[in-house]
């Protein structure tokens, strides 16, 4: 049987990266460990971790290693002023991506595993979420966890450090007496499937995703 051949612009459209794409995989090629993945969030999967935050509550957002910023619009589109948002990204090219993006943003070049010292007087209050895209699991459990106080200790009580991951288990070991934690059904829109898991401080009722206005 004999096929027609696609046409070049059909060609071009299958095989095209989007752009936000090729930055992540030449971030990825030159750095993987810092990078932990070769292509942006999916949209469901930004929407899900963005549902964790309650834009009625006042106060700043930290996100970690946004990237080209997937999360971060969501993070906008469920209702958190841009002003609001301190995106710490250690890729020098993503953080010029994001300052021309997000303006209004707090974009800070730097180590986010080193949080408070990287964010250091760039806070006008306590934060009221951290939301973070690292790859936890190219970290030892001790930094995972002093990467957890840091952002406890910068942040209200009981509000929530969200994080996705595409494994099976936590990407914080679960410690019952220092945190608590919750997990979302598994998003399998997203490509590879992801799951969000959230911990907050010991105190209060167990966390959930705020409705969707």
């Amino acid at each position: 049987m004999l096929h027609r051949p696609a046409s070049r612009a059909s060609r071009r459209c299958a095989t095209k990266p989007r752009p936000d794409e090729v930055h992540f995989l030449r971030s990825w090629l030159q750095d993987p460990l810092r990078t932990g993945a070769v292509s942006p969030s999916g949209r469901a999967l930004a929407r899900t971790m963005a549902n964790y935050v309650d834009p009625a509550q006042d106060g700043p957002v930290i996100e970690l290693g946004p990237g080209t910023g997937p999360v971060t619009t969501a993070l906008v589109e469920r209702g958190i002023a841009p002003e609001r948002l301190v995106l710490i990204e250690y890729n020098p090219e993503f953080c010029n991506m994001l300052r021309a993006r997000f303006p209004a943003a707090t974009v800070i070049q730097g180590d986010a595993y080193n949080m408070k010292a990287t964010i250091g007087g760039a806070l006008a209050d306590r934060a009221v979420a951290v939301v973070s895209s690292l790859p936890l699991f190219t970290r030892p459990v001790e930094e995972r966890y002093s990467l957890l106080d840091q952002a406890f200790e910068l942040s209200h009580p009981r509000a929530p450090f969200i994080q996705f991951t595409y494994a099976v288990v936590s990407p914080m070991p679960l410690a019952p007496e220092r945190f608590d934690a919750h997990v979302s059904q598994r998003i399998w829109a997203n490509l590879p499937p992801a799951r969000v898991w959230v911990y907050r401080g010991l105190d209060g009722t167990a966390p959930s995703a705020v409705a969707a206005e």
